[in-house]
C-alpha cells in the first residue's frame, strides 16, 4: 500500500569552488545538510556534483542523500537518488529512494520525492510503499 508524506524543510548549502572550468560549463561540488519536518521529521546529508553551462539557466546535477528520522511513525534510515536539468530555466528534477537502502523500521522502503520551492520555502511531497525486506 502506497502512502504520502508532506511537509517543508530547511536547506544549507556549502559550496566549493568550480573544480573544472572549461569552454561550455564550469563542474564544481556542493555538501547540503537538510531539516525535514511534516510527515517526516528527519535530519540529511547530501553530496551534489552539478555542472552549469554557459548558457544562462542551463545546468544539471546529481546527488546522494541519506535521510534519517522518523517517516509514518517508523523510524530509521534510507538513501535518495537526485537527479536534475534545467534548460534555459525549465527544469527537470527525478528524486528517487537507492534500492534496499532502508534501515531499521525503514528497511523495505521505496519511492519517490517531489521537491517545490514556493516564495522561497522548500515543500516536498514523498510517496512511498515499505514492504518486508528480503
Amino acid at each position: 500500500m502506497s502512502s504520502t508524506a508532506a511537509g517543508t524543510f530547511e536547506v544549507t548549502m556549502n559550496p566549493e569552488p568550480p573544480y573544472d572550468v572549461n569552454e561550455g560549463a564550469s563542474i564544481g561540488r556542493v555538501s547540503l545538510k537538510k531539516q525535514f519536518t511534516g510527515d517526516l521529521e528527519a535530519s540529511s546529508s547530501a553530496e551534489m556534483i552539478g555542472a552549469r553551462a554557459e548558457v544562462k539557466g542551463s545546468a544539471g546535477y546529481v546527488a546522494i542523500e541519506r535521510v534519517v528520522g522518523t517517516l509514518g511513525g517508523r523510524t530509521g534510515s534510507f538513501v535518495l537518488q537526485h537527479s536534475g536539468t534545467m534548460t534555459r530555466g525549465k527544469g527537470e528534477l527525478n528524486v528517487s529512494v537507492v534500492p534496499d537502502s532502508g534501515t531499521g523500521e525503514l528497511k523495505g522502503i521505496s519511492g519517490k520525492m517531489t521537491i517545490e520551492i514556493s516564495d522561497g520555502k522548500h515543500l516536498y511531497s514523498f510517496e512511498y510503499t515499505i514492504e518486508n525486506a528480503p
